[in-house]
């Protein structure tokens, strides 16, 4: 006998290990019937998970706190067993905005603190011109996204809440926004950077892994009321996670995880775009300048399906940073529980010897310490604190 799973996710390579274990027969081989259901939105993904139209979700990682702790809506508890996807974003510019930061760049272009320098004295020129703020996307409040873009332009001095427009646009509508001038500029994650470029309208300027050397970004996010009454249900959807991720990294079968992603009814874009992710191998310009980067994403490699608390931590500490939230020790914890490894280890059968994603590895400011959360964030330039 089978159980039946209705599963929610956005059409982006990092939902691949959810994907493959579907399409690949893990899920059926630990009597799983998953539904897997495309859209377009984490405010839908995050909604229908939290009233209980879908069992399980392909969900940002701070979506997943946020829901937690009842930030920005309902309280609802989230428990994640497994990391879908470490690292995998981009920061993508329109050719206009590539130009002049290029014009302003005093170092490596490929230095985020060179290009966030840069960015700031375009910012001031733009300024002193009266010209409109430059605007950037991101794909929600509570994202790795949000974060990310914030933390790389606070790093050279731009303000991300006064002299840049930060707006949230769904990942698939990113390129052409960018495409009709309604953005300067975006984080996603892929495939839509590699669009951009292959259309001929934008530039990819960082891997998120140039700012972030190893950030949780998509989890397998479950209701913990329903994770409790379903353990076994937990475990089979575990295991065949883990079974695709490590199908996935596997070089030989790139190609063939790449052909199953391109489906339309997944993710529905050339397999050759979703390759190059799976390889850490992207074409950053239109003029075909390529980028190598083996940690672009992560899927499997590295114990990165393994939940790390200390990931969750600094995910809250963000979100205490730009004023989403209020520091207290009490929601710390409750942030660091969704985070669960201890589900990942019993389904998988590991132990707590299994290498943690503990570094977060910043180019800029301390080393983080979650035990030390005040001392970090009173380390930035630029804060937005509510300690």
């Amino acid at each position: 006998m089978t159980t039946p799973l209705h599963i929610g996710f956005i059409p982006l390579v990092d939902a691949a290990a959810l994907i493959v274990a579907v399409d690949k027969g893990f899920a059926k081989a630990e009597g799983l019937d998953v539904n897997l259901v495309r859209e377009v939105s984490w405010s839908n993904v995050r909604d229908k998970l939290n009233i209980g139209l879908f069992d399980a979700a392909h969900l940002l990682a701070p979506v997943a706190i946020a829901s937690s702790l009842g930030l920005g809506h309902v309280k609802v508890p989230i428990v994640a067993p497994f990391n879908l996807g470490i690292n995998g974003n981009a920061i993508t510019v329109s050719a206009a905005l590539h130009a002049a930061m290029m014009a302003e760049i005093d170092g490596d272009r490929f230095d985020p603190m060179a290009t966030a320098r840069a960015l700031a004295r375009v910012v001031a020129a733009r300024r002193k011109s009266g010209a409109e703020p430059l605007t950037f996307a991101m794909t929600f409040p509570f994202s790795t996204h949000n974060f990310q873009l914030r933390f790389w332009m606070a790093a050279g001095g731009v303000d991300p809440d006064e002299d840049v427009r930060l707006v949230v646009l769904p990942p698939p509508f990113m390129v052409e926004s960018l495409e009709s001038g309604h953005v300067d500029g975006f984080c996603v994650g892929a495939p839509w950077n590699s669009i951009a470029v292959d259309h001929g309208v934008g530039h990819i300027l960082h891997f998120v892994a140039d700012i972030l050397v190893h950030a949780t970004e998509k989890v397998l996010a479950i209701r913990q009321g329903w994770a409790e009454k379903n353990p076994d249900t937990v475990a089979r959807l575990v295991r065949a996670a883990s079974r695709a991720a490590d199908f996935i990294e596997q070089p030989a079968n790139r190609a063939e995880a790449a052909r199953i992603l391109a489906q339309p009814d997944r993710i529905g874009v050339d397999a050759e775009v979703i390759q190059r992710t799976l390889d850490g191998r992207l074409k950053i310009s239109p003029d075909g300048t390529f980028r190598e980067n083996s940690r672009y994403l992560l899927v499997g490699r590295e114990a990165a399906g393994r939940p790390d608390p200390a990931q969750a931590a600094w995910l809250y500490s963000q979100m205490v940073r730009w004023a989403q939230a209020r520091f207290s020790p009490d929601a710390l914890r409750a942030a660091m529980a969704v985070f669960r490894p201890e589900l990942y280890d019993a389904a998988l059968g590991t132990g707590a010897d299994v290498a943690a994603n503990r570094p977060i590895g910043p180019f800029d400011g301390p080393a983080f310490n979650p035990d030390d959360m005040a001392a970090y964030l009173a380390a930035f330039k630029i804060p937005r604190s509510r300690l």
